[in-house]
Formats: C-alpha cells, sequence, structure tokens
C-alpha cells in the first residue's frame, strides 16, 4: 500500500521553521554551530536539536533529535524535515541521511534555513545522496 504524502506548501514550511528555530536556541554545543531541525510525519510536527558530548562520538544531530521524538510519539513515517542553523548551504551529514531515508525514504523532503525568516532550499533525500543503496 503506497502511503499518501502531504501537500508541502509554504505555509507548512513556515510550521517547520518555527519549531526548528525555537528547538535550535536549545542546543546543547560545545563547538560553534547550534542546529534545530523539525519533522513533518502526516499532520503532525515533532522537533530536534543537537546535544554535543565531550566525547565527541556520543553527540545528537539535530535531526535525529527530531526524528526519534517523531518514533517515541509513535509515528513511524518521516515526511519532510527541516534543517536550520545560521550557516550557509547547511543540509543533512550522510549519518542523518541515512535516518532519513530509513523514516522517509528517496523521496523524503529535506529543507535547509540558514536564517529565520529566510529562503528554504527544498531537495529529495536522493539528490543529496544520489547513489544510496536500495
Amino acid at each position: 500500500m503506497t502511503q499518501k504524502k502531504p501537500l508541502m506548501n509554504n505555509e507548512k514550511w513556515n510550521q517547520l521553521s518555527v519549531i526548528a528555530w525555537k528547538n535550535q536556541k536549545n542546543a546543547r554545543i560545545l563547538g560553534k554551530t547550534k542546529v534545530g531541525a523539525a519533522v513533518l510525519s502526516g499532520k503532525e510536527i515533532f522537533g530536534g536539536c543537537n546535544i554535543e558530548h565531550q566525547f565527541r562520538s556520543h553527540d545528537i544531530h539535530a535531526e535525529i533529535s527530531a526524528i526519534s521524538t517523531m518514533i517515541s510519539s509513535g509515528n513511524k513515517t518521516l515526511d519532510a524535515i527541516l534543517v536550520v542553523s545560521e550557516r550557509d548551504n547547511f543540509t543533512p551529514c550522510g549519518g542523518c541521511l541515512d535516518w532519513i531515508f530509513e523514516f522517509g525514504g528517496p523521496k523524503c523532503l529535506v529543507g535547509y534555513q540558514t536564517e529565520k525568516d529566510g529562503k528554504i532550499t527544498v531537495f529529495e533525500a536522493q539528490e543529496l545522496m544520489p547513489h544510496y543503496p536500495n
């Protein structure tokens, strides 16, 4: 059975933006980059932020934080994700894209925004990782 993805319009992206920037403020960083994320699953939105640990291998990226919150709430399908940070051309890393592919698939919409109320650039996950294994 094919699940119908919700229509993504400017209003939905703006809702994701508000949640992502709100969560970005809560980031615990040891470096320089605070990151926020918001995921859409059906009609619900879940947020997350990066949580850095003194042993950097234990860091939690904002994307994983938001997806974990989605899964913990009982939702299993990722329709879209927005990542926000005050950096240029900031997209999810390969590890985060693994999670996006796991729950959203290759056509999952992945957006990034580098300033509040700024332009949101959107890709399909497969555009960011075109040779992802099937």
